[in-house]
This record gives structure tokens, sequence and C-alpha cells, in this order.
């Protein structure tokens, strides 16, 4: 029994016919000896036909066909047979097989299709690279930490000279600002008022600072020990100004790449769950019940090795519908949470188009359901969120296409009017004096045709006065007239009457 085998390599697709497959078959040892050696391999194999690919380009579309399972036009065309398994010895002895093979051609194209392919498979969109949220989350995570341990060192430090001000002022970040404003108590009075009220913006407050500076009890400091504790406040808050950029930049990021997941559960919260998954794919494949407990293992498996409750909520605790839930309802808000996360993770990790009608819709669903468990209202059913949610995301999707095409004709238009100035300019520049007396003969066209217009206006208005004047003489000789007839019809009546 005949049998063709396909190989796939990196410089193009081989057809080998197989002889005798079932007889070696029957012994697996034979069949490992015959594959080693080529001079037994090459009597049960054969090459048939080979196809080389055109360029790289054409090797990595091939080769991205396969491993998507399609067959392109030129596999289709090149093959005579289905497709059975690829055989070991084809993969051994394939560049013997090639006449005009080099030794190592078939290692450098290997190498480099294998680049290309990792590449075109590692390229994704620019804009929903979820590793840039998940450093942001760390980092993010770590200016609290240190924002506030140096924040507690400025008012341990300061406090040596003004310890008054610690009750007076409990933000972290206003107190580092005073610490800088202020310097020396001692030079603190009602000049530096108006700076005070702009930095806390209560003027009954930054009063209270005055008189406290005036009756403080705190030990001087020398002018070299203020220039370091401003210096430290300073640095104090250059890192909370970073941290509000920084928050700014993570809740842009998550509106890129999950904008469900952010509008249902927040922007921190998401990063988080996307964080402790390790991507947002992961996050997708998770289901809700590994979902839910996320952030809590040791937790679980505390409870699993002792025997115990294990964890309801593990990252979703910090969201404000748990907190919002009474306490005997928070399990089952966690559970109906981690649905309505799990399906939003999905929707932005496989949805092609980007937008948040679906995590609105949901962000609604999860309040009803505290609604349903705080005052007993029904819900909505999911069919009819879903229904509502998709129509939405296809207005918005046929807005944008709207949006992009009138943007397009706009730029298209400016182009052809651009295009058509440069035409008329290099029309100018090429025909020179040439285009001047041209211009002075329709000048001269024009002044006389406009000369001419008043002169054939003043005789039609001539025509029209004697035309004018016809009429009226006309109509009154016919008043006169009929005046006449009027008078000889009145004697006829006078005689007739006598």
């Amino acid at each position: 029994m005949a049998l063709y085998i396909l190989y796939e390599s990196a410089s193009g697709y081989g057809l080998f016919l197989a002889n005798g497959v079932d007889e070696i078959g029957q012994n697996t040892e034979a069949v490992r000896n015959s594959v080693t050696d080529l001079n037994r391999f090459g009597k049960v194999v054969k090459l048939a036909a080979f196809n080389p690919f055109e360029s790289a380009l054409d090797a990595l579309n091939q080769q991205n066909a396969v491993s998507e399972g399609q067959m392109t036009d030129e596999l289709r065309n090149f093959l005579e047979l289905s497709l059975p398994k690829v055989k070991e010895g084809v993969r051994l002895h394939f560049d013997r097989f090639i006449d005009n093979l080099k030794p190592g051609d078939l290692e450098k194209a290997q190498l480099g299709l294998g680049h290309s392919y990792s590449r075109a498979k590692v390229k994704f969109n620019v804009n929903r690279v979820d590793n840039m949220v998940i450093q942001a989350i760390f980092l993010l995570d770590t200016l609290d930490k240190d924002v506030n341990s140096f924040s507690m060192r400025v008012r341990e430090w300061y406090s040596w000279h003004f310890p008054e001000l610690v009750k007076i002022v409990n933000d972290n970040y206003l107190y580092a600002k005073l610490a800088k404003f202020i310097e020396d108590k001692s030079e603190l009075s009602e000049d530096k008022l108006e700076g005070l009220v702009e930095i806390l913006g209560d003027e009954d407050k930054a009063k209270e600072v005055i008189e406290a500076a005036k009756a403080s009890m705190g030990q001087d400091l020398s002018p070299i020990d203020l220039i370091n504790v401003k210096m430290f406040a300073q640095r104090v808050m250059d890192l909370a100004e970073y941290r509000k950029k920084l928050y700014d930049y993570l809740v842009a990021k998550m509106s890129d790449i999950a904008p469900n997941l952010a509008a249902l559960i927040g922007e921190v919260v998401g990063a988080r769950l996307i964080s402790h998954a390790g991507s947002l794919t992961n996050l997708a494949k998770c289901p809700s019940s590994t979902l839910q407990i996320l952030g809590a293992e040791k937790a679980l498996f505390r409870a699993l090795k002792t025997k115990g409750n294990t964890p309801k909520y593990g990252l979703i605790f910090h969201s404000s519908f748990i907190g919002r839930a009474s306490a005997k309802n928070k399990g089952r808000m966690a559970r109906y949470l981690a649905n309505k996360c799990s399906i939003a993770s999905r929707i932005d990790c496989f949805s092609e188009s980007s937008t948040t009608s679906f995590g609105d819709k949901l962000r609604e669903q999860v309040e009803e359901r505290l609604e349903f468990y705080d005052k007993g209202v029904a819900p909505r059913k999911n069919i009819d969120v879903m229904k509502d949610a998709m129509e939405n995301a296809a207005s918005q999707g046929a807005e944008m296409d709207v949006d992009n095409s009138s943007k397009k004709s706009k730029k298209k238009k400016s182009k052809d009017n651009d295009e058509a100035k440069a035409d008329d300019k290099e029309n100018a520049a090429t025909n020179g004096d040439a285009a001047e007396p041209k211009s002075g003969k329709k000048k001269k066209k024009r002044a006389l045709e406009e000369e001419s217009k008043p002169a054939e206006n003043g005789k039609e208005n001539g025509t029209n006065v004697e035309n004018g004047t016809e009429k009226k003489k006309k109509k009154k000789s016919k008043d006169v007239e009929m005046e006449d007839v009027a008078a000889v019809s009145d004697g006829k009546k006078k005689k007739s009457a006598e």
C-alpha cells in the first residue's frame, strides 16, 4: 500500500511516497533502525515532489496558515492526496533528498522562519499590551508604601520644630507642602496668611496654624536642618505628584486594554486582578469561582488543610459593591460580581472592537442585584440586558465608522484643494510673461462690457418711460369717452322723465 507523506520545512513543502509501511509497522525496533539509516530508509520512502517557497514572507504566511489549520491555495494545488501524519525519518533525512540544498541552508531557513513566526505571534496591538498595566499597578502599590513611610518621616522630623502642626493638618501631601512653605515657625506671621490659605483652602485653618506657631513648644532647628527638612519634603511632594500622574496613566491604559472590566469594577481593582492572574488572557480563562478568590490563596489552602471555612472573596473585596452589601449577603454578592467580572474580562480579551457598553450594562445588573438583596426588587433578565448592550455596541461602532469616514473625506478634500493650488502656482510660474497680455485683454473686455451695460440700461429705461406715458394718455382718453357716454345717458333719462 502506497502512502503519501507531506512534510512542511522552512524552505518548502515536500511530498514523499512511502512503500511497505504496513510490513515495517509490525516490528517497532526495525522501524527505528531503518529511520536512522538513510540507505534502508531511502528504499522505503522516496521524494515524490517538492514545492519551494518563493520568499521569506511567503514562508511565514504558509507557516501561519498551517499552524492555524488552514489550507492555502498553493498547498491545495500542490497536494494530490490527503494529509497523513508526518514521519520522523522524513524530518531526519529531508536535506539529503534535495540535490541543490546546501548543508547549512536548511538550518538558516529554520532559524529565520522561527524568529519571524515568533515575532508575528508576539506582535499584538500596542495599545492593548496588558504588561504595562501590570507594571503600573505594581509601581502604584510601591509608591503608596513609599509615600506613606516618607510622609511619616517628614512628620516626625518636622514635629521636633513644630509639633502642633500634626494635629491641625492630617493629609500627608499638605503637611509636606506646609513644612516646605513655613520652614522656620518663628518667621510665620500674618504676611504669609494668603500663602497658607492657598495651600490649605481654608482661612480658619490657616489662622489656626499661625496662632499655633506663636505658642509652639517645639525646639529651634539650625538652618542646615531646615534645609534638609525642606528638601525631603520636596521629594515627598514630587513622589505624591508622580503617583497622581501614574494613576491617570493606569486609568487611560485600562480604558484601552479592559474597558468593560474597568467600567464594571473600577480601574484599580481590575488592574489588580489582571496583575494577579498574570495577563488579561489568563484572567479570561479563569472560571468565576477562581476569580472570586484571587488574592486569597493562603486563606484557601489554610482552610483546606484545617478543614475550615473557605474564603468568600479575594481582591474583589476592594470593590464598592461588596462593601455596600449586608453582612449576610457579602458572599452571594461576591459570587455574582465574580461571574460578571469573568464575562467582562472575556469580552475585553477576545473582542476586536473596544467599547464600554457591556461593562456599563453588567454594572447595572450588579446594582439591580444589590437592590434585590436589600429591597426584593426583581432584576431584569440577563438575555434582555445583553441584547441592549449589543445594540449599544453596534450603534457606537456605526458612529465611529461615520466619524472616521467624515475625517477621511475632509482630509481628501483638503489634499485635493492643496493639489489644485499647487497646480495653479506651477501653471502661473511656467506661463510667466505670456499670461500677462491675456489677463490684460480680459480686463479690457470686462471694462467695455461694464461701460456698455449702463447705456443699454438707459435705453431700456427710456423706452419704458415712453411706454408708460402712452399708456397714461390712452387711459385718460378712455376716461373722457366714458364720462361723455355717461352724460348723454343721463340727458336721455331726464327727457324721458319729463
